[in-house]
This record gives C-alpha cells, sequence and structure tokens, in this order.
C-alpha cells in the first residue's frame, strides 16, 4: 500500500513526493500548472465548498470543521476508490495550498486514508 505524505504545493517539487495529487476544491492562487507539478487534481477529497467556506480557515472552528470534514469523508467515502485506484503508486503526496500547516484538511484526510488501508 502507498505511503502517505503531504506538503504544501508552493514548495519546490522533488522526485521524493512520488505521485502527486491536488486536494484542493480551488487552484491555488498565483501558480501555474507547470509550477504545481502535480499528477492529479482531486477535488472529491477536498471538503465540501460550503464547509470549506463555513470554516474559512478559523483556527477557533478546527475542532467542528474537522468533525464535520470528517463526516463527509465517511458519507461519500472517495477513499477507498481513490486507494484502490492508485495501490501501484509507492508514494502519494497529498499537496494543498493552505498557508496555516497545522489547522488544514489535509491532515484529517491523511488520517481518514491511512484508516482506510
Amino acid at each position: 500500500m502507498s505511503e502517505l505524505a503531504l506538503k504544501r504545493v508552493y514548495e519546490k517539487p522533488s522526485p521524493h513526493d512520488g505521485y502527486r495529487v491536488l486536494v484542493d476544491r480551488l487552484w491555488p492562487r498565483g501558480l501555474t500548472k507547470d509550477a504545481a507539478d502535480i499528477d492529479e487534481w482531486n477535488k472529491d477529497l477536498a471538503p465540501s465548498s460550503e464547509l470549506r467556506k463555513w470554516f474559512h480557515h478559523d483556527p477557533e472552528r478546527w475542532k467542528e470543521f474537522s468533525e464535520k470534514y470528517l463526516e463527509e469523508l465517511h458519507k461519500n467515502n472517495p477513499g477507498k476508490e481513490f486507494l484502490k485506484q492508485h495501490e501501484e503508486q509507492e508514494k502519494i503526496t497529498l499537496v494543498y495550498a493552505a498557508k496555516d500547516e497545522e489547522h488544514c484538511h489535509p491532515i484529517i484526510l491523511k488520517s481518514y486514508l491511512e484508516s482506510l488501508k
């Protein structure tokens, strides 16, 4: 099964990233597709637009956001199919644009995907 990693999309891509998947609903501001160097843009793994807008990267809402996002993931269950489609990948790096690396949805997503392995 694939190793999962997290990385901001604004950090320089590396061959060690493996298969790079953008897990945001919106394209990262000020970044070209070449600079992003992603293999896949998977919006289904990102929080819904409504939840993203409600959270608005407010650390005060982090706990509640985490619970609501996990509910969305379990309800829609995109993880099993995603992992099945990418089982041949040795490493998958979930890339994202958020500046706050402690309060961003890929942390929750990575934990969710690892729980499905």
